[in-house]
């Protein structure tokens, strides 16, 4: 879009994560957080009793509240009142609550104070884990953690309750619960300083189409209230005072990005296919039931990838047999005849939750995750797969396993299924015996050992994200590597190449569900390289189908193959700056491509 590019960063420019998008221009709504505003004190022996009271009063009213929340909105909202019962049951979890309770006795202090130490020490626990996604969900007990300190507080009140006009609400951080609540037609986008994509506030936001950036370094100590505000959650910048001439760019911007949306939106449910008929399958990546509407509002042609950890690690307690059927038979029924892909549990190591105890280990992402706990963990593996087995009875079933490193993980994997298809045949209960069973491609040997997994399996999915970082040996967490992280490594290249040909020479399918999926700046060469599917953040599909459909399979065989030749990354980039503006010109500006190849490990669609 032509006016982006005219768009330069201001001294009032901050940036954060766009994880839900949209640009808008408001006044800002300054939110206090009230967890850093309790006081600190020393209690009299006499006053502890009535401090625990009060402190289990707002715990029993924050729960209250949320049930309330919960019991209003289940008929529009139905898909996230797991969210909600999952924030009801943290506010009695024994690592805050109980530990709040024995600092008030035992220190002789008030409830606030208690409760932020009890938060501390859980905060540093979960500080300590290198997988974002599990950090983030920390992010649960901060917001469940505000609405008992806003009690404590004495402030039962809705926060946006008196908004008369329409405005960009500027806070801390932002519950779910507070996100379902917003009124639209004066709420017209959020800002917070902490989360990210896959919190759960994001995914709210994006199912409800509010534009967002999370994770704004300070903004509340920088914003004021009812000053103007844009917010750009397209590229995550937000303008603080806009200058009259830039405010007048960013309306220009907003009404191209109106006209760009409607425009892309017509593509959501056309066929992924080149000019001269290449088709691939286009699916979604989702981690709840609930995100299942939104996949398929933007064209999803199934469920490339269903992420079964939240089920496991939002629990104080294993999930039984029957809840998780219930869980997928749900999603089966109301997404058939589509396919869903389910991976099995992918924790381990560093992704834990309170129900699952596991070894401390000092390299975790080289220890017992994935596949490996499942296999080790027999029951709890039989139970996945007894659940598993028996929804496939309701709609199109795929199970993928993660983290495969050999053939013996395979064979062992082959067998449980089939232990677990005996046990249901003896116990009556139906089952699609014919369902496929494949693999996630994400470390180097089953790169190497494609040619013979693919002979054991019904297809393949690759992994990019962690397939970069165990190739590269890069942990993109660290600030120090992290630049290192390159998806257009050639050896990256290579290792999906040489996956996909292997895959096509034993007859099975070859897909991507990593991050490279849903990004623009690798479309041509992921479909260059032969790829039969690609899933993807459900907001991503319509842009990846609109570009499938203006390229040739010719072209981009021709793009990929030379690529493939090519010894360094910047050879890549050089390459892919002459070409995709040539062939994708509304895409790709040029000042927007160098962009993107500045930062081409995040989300660009």
């Amino acid at each position: 879009m032509a006016v982006e590019n005219q768009i330069h960063v201001s001294p009032n420019t901050l940036f954060g994560i766009a994880v839900s998008p949209g640009v808008v221009i408001g006044k800002v709504f300054l939110v206090d957080d009230p967890g850093r505003n309790g006081r600190h004190l020393y209690l009299s022996q006499d006053k502890l009793e009535e401090e625990v009271r009060r402190f289990k009063r707002a715990v029993g009213t924050a729960e209250d509240q949320l049930a309330e929340i919960r019991d209003q909105f289940a008929d529009r909202l139905n898909d996230y009142v797991s969210i909600i019962d999952s924030h009801i049951l943290m506010l009695k979890d024994g690592m805050i609550y109980n530990s709040t309770l024995d600092i008030i006795e035992k220190e002789g202090v008030n409830a606030e104070w208690a409760f932020e130490k009890s938060l501390d020490r859980a905060r540093n626990i979960f500080s300590s884990i290198d997988d974002q996604y599990l950090r983030e969900r920390f992010l649960d007990v901060e917001q469940v953690s505000q609405r008992v300190f806003r009690l404590l507080a004495g402030d039962e009140n809705d926060p946006f309750a008196d908004i008369t006009e329409n405005v960009i609400v500027v806070v801390r951080d932002l519950s779910p619960e507070d996100t379902i609540r917003m009124n639209p037609d004066r709420i017209i986008g959020f800002v917070t300083e902490t989360g990210g994509r896959t919190s759960h506030t994001a995914i709210v936001a994006r199912t409800l189409g509010i534009p967002a950036v999370m994770g704004v370094d300070d903004v509340t100590q920088t914003a004021v209230n009812g000053d103007e505000i844009v917010l750009d959650a397209n590229s995550g910048r937000i303008v603080l005072n806009p200058s009259r001439e830039l405010c007048e760019k960013y309306q220009e911007y907003q009404r191209q990005h109106l006209r760009y949306t409607e425009q892309i939106a017509f593509y959501a449910h056309l066929p992924a296919e080149t000019i001269d008929g290449l088709r691939v399958q286009v699916e979604a990546n989702i981690e709840m039931v609930g995100e299942m509407g939104q996949a398929l509002q933007y064209g999803a042609g199934g469920i490339g990838l269903f992420r079964s950890e939240y089920y496991y690690i939002s629990r104080r307690d294993k999930p039984d047999e029957e809840t998780l059927f219930e869980w997928y038979r749900e999603l089966l029924t109301k997404m058939s005849p589509l396919p869903v892909t389910i991976r099995t549990l992918d924790i381990g190591g560093d992704k834990s939750g309170p129900a699952i105890t596991l070894p401390d280990e000092k390299n975790p992402a080289l220890g017992l995750r994935a596949i490996r706990l499942s296999l080790k963990e027999r029951e709890m593996f039989s139970v996945q797969l007894r659940a598993l087995l028996r929804a496939s009875a309701y709609g199109k079933l795929q199970i993928m396993f993660p983290m495969i490193t050999s053939m013996c993980e395979i064979r062992r994997v082959k067998e449980a299924v089939i232990r677990a298809a005996e046990d249901l045949l003896r116990d009556g209960l139906p089952f699609d015996d014919d369902l496929k069973l494949g693999i996630m491609v994400e470390v180097p040997s089953a790169v190497v050992l494609a040619d013979h997994m693919a002979r054991e399996v019904d297809f393949f999915s690759i992994g990019t994200n962690d397939l970069i970082q165990y190739a590269l040996a890069v942990d993109r967490g660290n600030r120090h590597v992290a630049h290192l992280y390159e998806p257009l490594n050639p050896a990256v290249l290579r290792m999906i190449k040489q996956v996909v040909d292997a895959g096509h020479d034993a007859g099975i399918e070859v897909k991507i569900c990593g991050e490279m999926a849903g990004d623009t700046l690798y479309l041509p060469i992921l479909l260059g390289l032969g790829l039969d599917g690609l899933s993807m953040h459900p907001l991503a599909i319509p842009y990846i189908k609109r570009m499938i459909r203006k390229s040739t399979a010719e072209e981009v065989e021709s793009l990929a193959s030379r690529i493939l030749l090519f010894k360094s990354v910047q050879e890549v980039h050089a390459y892919l700056t002459a070409y995709l503006p040539k062939h994708y010109p509304e895409e790709f500006g040029t000042e927007r491509l160098e962009r993107l190849l500045q930062t081409c490990c995040g989300d660009h669609f």
